[in-house]
Parts: C-alpha cells; structure tokens; sequence
C-alpha cells in the first residue's frame, strides 16, 4: 500500500482514538482531573517502555549507521527551527516571547510523532525516533528552560532552579534514562530475558491510546473559537505547522536526504507544539491560555500536516527530481521544451494531490 494512504488511514485511527477521548470529557463519564495522572503515567512509563523496546532490535551495524546519522540531522533541524523562530518573533511582546518562542521550537514528539512513526515505520523507526528525543531532551532541558526562566517577572535562573537543577532534571528524566539504557543494551548486543522484554513491550503498545485519548481530552476542555481568534497563536501556528518543516524541507532537498531515518527526524521536527509548553507557563507565570491554545490548534491541524510532512514532501521531492530529469533530455536530438515539462510537471502535481504522486504521464 502507498504510503501516503497508510498515513492517512492510521491518522484516521489515531483522530478515532482522539475522539474516544473527547466524547468521555463532553458526555462527563471521564473527568478532567484524570488528564495529569494519564499524562504522568505516559510520559514517565509507557514511553520509556516504548523507546527501551525499540532498542531490543538485533544490531545491525547499517541500522547503527543510521542511528547515528538521526542523531546529528537531529540536533541540526532542532537548531534550524530555534533559528527560524527567533528571526520570526523578534516583533512579538516582550513579555510573553519566550513562551512562544519555545511552543514554535520544541515539537510534541512524543504525543503526536511517535504513535504515528510507530504504525507507519514499526521498531525501527522508534529507534530512530530515540535519537531525536535525546537531543530534543537535552535542548528543552538546557536551553528551552533557561529560555524561559531567565529574567521572568524578576525571577534569577537561581531563583528558577538554578543549573545543577536543571541538570537533574534532564538527567533524571525517565525517556533519556530509557534512551542511555537502551544504547548499552544495544551496542553490549545484551540478550534481554523474554519474562522482561513481554511486559516492556504489552507496556509500550499503550503509547498510542494514550497519547491520543490525553490529546482529545485536552480538545474537549478548550474553547477553539477564541483560541483561533487570537492573533498570536495564528503567527505561533504558521510558524511550528508550515514554515519551520518548509525550511526543514529545503534543507533535505538540498542536502539530498532520503531513507526511513530522514523521514522520521523530518516527521518528529513537523509535529505540534510541545505539550510541556503549558506546563512550563504556569510555572514561570506566562499567558496560560495562550500557550494552552497553541498547543490545542496546532494538535487538531497536525491531523492533516502531519501525514504530508511523512509521505507527500518525498513523493514531491521525487517529482521535481523527475521533472528535472525531463527537462534535460531530448526528444530526436531536440531539448524538451520547457512547455511541455510545465505541462509535465503540472499535471504530475496534480496527480501528487490527489494522491497518485509517481505516476508518470502516458502519451496521448
């Protein structure tokens, strides 16, 4: 099956689960206040669960190529989007600028990323996935929280929790600890008993009932027509769900990336606002309900960015390569003209669009 359709049939399963979620707030048989203790319960447990059973895989030394190669593309479109985003805020109120700018640069990888790259790429591409997370973990921890503690409402980064608390934390954090662990095991090649790894793994298939049914509880409790309405959190959106995975993309077109490992540091990169960002504004006293708001808009409109971010990007990459490819050859020693390779390249377009991306023209 096409993997455009897959995506689209598996985020169909994921807004299902969602919906589960939603419908137990709105009809009262689920409450609100359970949402931190499944929250807790996914990110300190089933996640790490998920993340140690990718790494149960045999080593492969193609797959540990790879795995390298994530982590450092890894560190390199998480800088490009702080990039982006600071170039892009620079007009944005003072006061609140830091929580904006760490709900554009940090995704929701975990949420949102990892139930969809674990349906479409299976353990594999978790292992992958662990990559962009240690680096995601120790940038959020570092420089995301300086980021935000620094400074606000006269609050000192020791006021705040200082460095050796900082660092604490991040090492402390249970899915890094899972991510270390994992490693020894893999590269010791450390055989894990069957009576360990069938719990971690029953364990680590919650991850995406979870992570979706925590999502739609957090749609059922806000209030979308205003969220939309705020001007800020419309620029907040752009910036996270398009131009950030735009320039992500150019840099992959450019670079010549391609593989399971690119696709999936590509989609963990274009997933919604990290949902720690509202965490993190009651704690250091930010506008909670903007924060909140981003990360509940950018969420519902990942069901439909997300799955283009995975498939459609490369099925246009291949197109351009393509159409380029046409326009060089020549037709009884005579160049194709650039009109029919316009032509060429707009009716492969809108093949890509409707989901037949690859197909070539035939000749009338």
């Amino acid at each position: 099956m096409d993997l455009a359709m897959t995506a689209m049939r598996q985020v169909f399963v994921l807004f299902i689960l969602m919906f589960a979620g939603f419908a137990g707030v709105k009809t009262g048989l689920i409450r609100m206040e359970g949402k931190k203790a499944f929250s807790d319960l996914l990110v300190n447990l089933i996640c790490p669960c998920m993340i140690l059973n990718s790494y149960f895989a045999e080593f492969q030394p193609e797959i540990f190529r790879n795995l390298l190669w994530a982590y450092g593309v890894s560190l390199l479109l998480i800088l490009v989007g702080l990039a982006v985003t600071v170039i892009f805020t620079k007009k944005f109120p003072p006061s609140e600028r830091p929580i904006q700018q760490f709900a554009c640069i940090y995704s929701n990888a975990a949420f949102m990323g990892f139930p969809l790259i674990q349906v479409m790429f299976g353990e594999e591409g978790l292992l992958y996935a662990s990559a962009y997370v240690t680096v995601f973990n120790i940038l959020l921890w570092t420089h995301g929280y300086i980021m935000l503690s620094k400074g606000r409402e006269g609050k000192s980064r020791r006021e705040a929790g200082g460095f050796r608390t900082t660092m604490k934390k991040l090492f402390t954090t249970p899915v890094l600890i899972s991510v270390m662990l994992g490693l020894v095991i893999y590269l010791g090649r450390i055989p894990i008993p069957g009576v360990l790894a069938e719990p971690i793994k029953l364990i680590s298939g919650m991850n995406t009932p979870m992570a979706m049914f925590i999502t739609g509880m957090i749609i059922a409790d806000s209030n979308l027509g205003k969220i939309i309405r705020n001007v800020q959190i419309s620029a907040m959106i752009l910036l996270r769900l398009i131009l950030i995975p735009l320039v992500c993309f150019g840099i992959y077109l450019a670079a010549g990336f391609t593989g399971m490992q690119a696709q999936v540091v590509f989609l963990l990169e274009a997933c919604p606002c990290a949902a720690i960002t509202s965490v993190f504004a009651v704690q250091f006293g930010y506008n909670e309900e903007m924060a909140a708001g981003s990360v509940v808009v950018t969420t519902l409109l990942s069901i439909i960015t997300l799955p283009l971010g995975g498939n459609d990007f490369y099925n246009l990459r291949q197109l351009f390569r393509t159409a380029g490819e046409l326009e060089e050859k020549s037709v009884s020693g005579l160049p194709v003209s650039r009109a029919f390779f316009q032509f060429s390249h707009r009716r492969n377009l809108r093949c890509f669009l409707l989901g037949f991306a690859g197909q070539e023209d035939t000749p009338s």
